[in-house]
């Protein structure tokens, strides 16, 4: 049996932003918060290191003082911590992950398909295979062509969830098309699909994925969670419609590049000190975050 068949992936996880002060430091305190927010709003667990927390720019003590907040925060609250790791070489990629050992809080990690070398399938499922020997929790494939270069159908990605140790992909195709629709009907055992396009969140779910990881659902998080739960419940009358409404909410969350709308949103409403992300990531513009807060308020 996958040895991640265990894990219950099931909900809405929210990959957390780093919030930083005035000065640029990681604003901690903040940090804290949010996570316990978006928890008590009903999400199932968070993410620490996602591409929505501007890991890549930070440095290796900002990264461990993020997922020491947020291992701190799910202890307290049982709720599933999944860390990103990962990098473009396997080598590179087993290292990051043997660092997980430090937070034994860590249920999950979440590992981006190699970016930018675009091996071929054969050679990601070699990746994935060694990592998943070296790993101390399973792995969540991250996989998300529009960033990493490389496109990987239906067979590929149930090759990797026939794994032992990897327990789903987060699932961010840019579309529902064909390959997301054949994944989702012929699922190895132990094997989830997250969403992770979100304003494709409610498509996916009505096709059987188990929930999603949604930079967006930092905010009305409740909302998303009910979405989950409503076509959990079959109860297609109150998925449909929410399921539109939340999706021209992330559409107009990713009109500049994630994070800097959340961000901007977050700091409107109060929850972090500044909407500031770090180059080459520039601020969101006004109009941006004041559509957003339109959209959220419809809801």
């Amino acid at each position: 049996m996958n040895a991640g068949a265990g894990l219950c992936l099931r909900g809405i996880h929210v990959p957390l932003v780093t919030p930083f002060t005035r000065a640029g430091d990681i604003a901690a305190e903040a940090l804290e918060a949010l996570a316990h927010e978006v928890l008590d709003g009903g999400a199932a667990g968070i993410v620490a290191l996602g591409t929505t927390a501007e890991a890549a720019m930070l440095d290796e003590a900002e990264r461990d003082l993020v997922t020491g907040v947020c291992a701190r925060v799910c202890a307290e609250r049982g709720a599933l911590l999944t860390v990103g790791a990962g990098a473009s070489g396997t080598r590179a990629a087993e290292a990051s992950l043997v660092r997980l050992a430090r937070w034994p809080r860590a249920g999950a990690a979440l590992v981006t398909v190699p970016p930018f070398v675009r091996p071929s399938a054969a050679g990601v499922l070699a990746h994935f295979a060694r990592l998943a020997e070296v790993s101390p929790v399973p792995l969540i494939v991250y996989h998300v062509p529009y960033r990493t270069g490389q496109s990987l159908d239906a067979a590929a990605l149930r090759a990797l969830g026939s794994l032992d140790g990897v327990a789903g992909v987060k699932y961010a195709g840019g579309s529902v098309g064909q390959d997301a629709v054949a994944l989702l009907g012929d699922l190895p055992d132990g094997f989830e699909v997250l969403a992770g396009d979100d304003a494709y969140l409610s498509p996916m779910l009505a096709l059987g994925a188990a929930g999603g990881i949604l930079a967006s659902a930092h905010l009305a998080t409740a909302r998303f969670a009910e979405l989950a739960g409503a076509w959990r419940a079959g109860d297609v009358a109150r998925a449909r419609p929410l399921g539109h409404a939340l999706a021209r909410m992330s559409e107009a969350v990713f009109a500049e590049p994630n994070p800097a709308v959340v961000k901007g949103v977050l700091h409107a409403q109060g929850r972090i000190p500044t909407p500031g992300v770090r180059l080459p990531l520039l601020p969101a513009s006004e109009a941006a975050v004041k559509a957003a807060l339109e959209r959220l308020a419809e809801l």
